[in-house]
């Protein structure tokens, strides 16, 4: 299923008959017997730019049927964060994914996701608890909720997530492994400004100066990439490595460059381990995030 312009759903119960209804065809030209469409779903904070699209895009070319969700979420912002400046443009998204050939935009209000008397939420344990859980006590715990409701709601063969938020990504895949929900997760590589400064809604908020300093995040992965690929190995040196980097951007204070286990995110336990390299760094008013495979 395809069309110019995207059905858009405000209603949980209206979604799900949607989809519903959807799930029960079979795509044209399969013949008698073949499985029902094949649903995938991209969640989103909206204000979407290239890198959500590319999520959008793999989507279509991988499933029958296309749902993308648009929702600030407010239970993944702690108090202080930019939850009220968030970027937001409804109208600008629809038309994206209306050029990505996008079926469903599901756009609820908090209400419909967080009605009054709600008081249910989605802990998960190791995985979300360093980096990003620490320095936002109570993101991922939102993040969680929030994703869990989606899933219940859309019901997806299979998710899109991008590998900017590396973290995320692996806290998304533990509790649907837990919670043995019938979803495939998919991380889709980071798309990047010709720069290389890692795509995010929140880049608009950066001015020129502060969009010239953010560069030192994907220089200080890249250095990291260089000194790995010449034999180091030691994660504190590849630390050092980066916040040599960081360090030389005095508009960047930085809230954390590491490398850990690419699944716990921990210290590696051995020496064959996969590597990931991650940074958190505030520039002006706006806080960056980005990872690199090593």
């Amino acid at each position: 299923m395809s069309a110019a312009k995207p059905l858009v759903v405000r209603h949980v119960e209206e979604l799900r008959s949607k989809i519903s209804e959807l799930k029960s065809r079979t795509a044209p030209g399969r013949g008698a017997g073949a499985p029902p469409l094949r649903v995938g779903f991209v969640p989103t904070m909206g204000y979407l730019h290239d890198g959500h699209a590319e999520l959008v895009r793999r989507a279509r070319a991988e499933c029958d049927v296309v749902v993308v969700s648009v929702f600030v979420n407010p239970l993944q912002f702690g108090p202080g964060e930019d939850f009220t400046s968030y970027p937001r443009d409804l109208d600008r998204d629809v038309g994206l994914l209306a050029g990505q050939r996008t079926d469903i935009v599901f756009i609820p209000e908090a209400t419909e996701l967080y009605p009054a008397g709600a008081d249910t939420a989605v802990v998960v344990g190791a995985v979300a608890q360093p980096l990003e859980g620490e320095s936002r006590p109570g993101h991922f715990r939102g993040v969680a909720t929030v994703v869990t409701m989606l899933f219940n709601a859309v019901s997806p063969h299979v998710a899109y997530f991008g590998e900017k938020d590396w973290q995320q990504l692996q806290v998304v895949k533990q509790f649907v492994r837990d919670l043995h929900m019938p979803v495939e997760i998919i991380g889709v590589p980071t798309v990047r400004e010709s720069d290389g400064l890692a795509m995010s809604s929140r880049n608009v908020r950066l001015d020129p100066d502060e969009r010239t300093a953010a560069l030192c995040v994907p220089r200080a992965l890249a250095a990291a990439r260089k000194a790995y690929a010449k034999g180091t190995r030691s994660p504190e040196v590849l630390e050092r490595t980066m916040m040599d980097v960081l360090n030389r951007e005095k508009r960047a204070k930085v809230d954390y460059a590491v490398v850990v286990d690419a699944t716990t995110l921990r210290p590696p336990a051995n020496k064959k381990a996969e590597l990931r390299a991650l940074v958190a760094a505030r520039v002006g008013k706006v806080r960056l995030i980005d990872n690199s495979a090593l």
